[in-house]
């Protein structure tokens, strides 16, 4: 499998989801290698996305999703989690993928390890921090570059997702633009987070809206 180049990923927020579908992320730490397929991403844009971290501009802890593209942009929310986003766009223009769940594809034993609770294989990485938890990610990581051979997390092209198998709806978890279908999944991936596959909409609202 290769790595995504810079170029690759320099394009709008919502065509970067579709690309990021089926990809996958590898993850390197002291205690080995888990890789994660993606199956359900979040595209966010700047200054005319309500929802984004970087609607409000550019802060100490969003200034990644400044570009330039194909690094990592790690934060923390809910005073307990961690989320990892891929930036998308061209250096200085605000945008990145949020990466909401996906299916562990290798490394599954040292994954269960980090996450002793899951239920099952599908729930592994089934959830934007339970996705963190299993691939060791955290604050220290924001900034990789994740078209860099050297980096220690590396994203990697998949096998291409057909258009009619990718599903769309509202982002979760925001107090704006609520209504705007920037969610994406793979339809039928039983790793995709439960929000969408009871076919509803819950109101949810970010507890930790923009960084100030």
């Amino acid at each position: 499998m290769r790595q995504f180049t810079e170029a690759e990923l320099a394009v709008d927020p919502v065509a970067a989801a579709h690309l990021l579908l089926g990809a996958v992320l590898e993850s390197d730490r002291p205690d080995g290698t888990v890789r994660v397929r993606l199956t359900e991403v979040e595209a966010y844009r700047g200054g005319d996305d309500p929802a984004s971290h970087c609607y409000r501009g550019k802060t100490p802890r969003n200034e990644v999703m400044f570009g330039p593209a194909g690094h990592l942009y790690v934060y923390f929310v809910y005073g307990m989690h961690h989320c990892a986003n891929v930036v998308t766009l061209t250096d200085g223009v605000p945008g990145a993928v949020l990466l909401r769940a996906g299916q562990v594809v290798d490394g599954e034993a040292l994954a269960r390890t980090r996450r002793p609770a899951a239920r099952g294989t599908t729930d592994l990485a089934r959830g934007p921090a339970k996705l963190t938890g299993v691939l060791g990610l955290d604050r220290a990581d924001n900034g990789l570059d994740l078209t860099d051979p050297a980096s220690p997390v590396r994203l990697l092209v998949g096998d291409p997702v057909a258009t009619e198998d990718i599903r769309s709806g509202p982002r979760v978890g925001v107090a704006a633009a609520v209504d705007v279908p920037w969610r994406f999944w793979i339809a039928g991936d039983k790793s995709v987070s439960a929000y969408r596959l009871g076919g509803r909409r819950r109101k949810q609202v970010r507890t930790d809206p923009f960084p100030t």
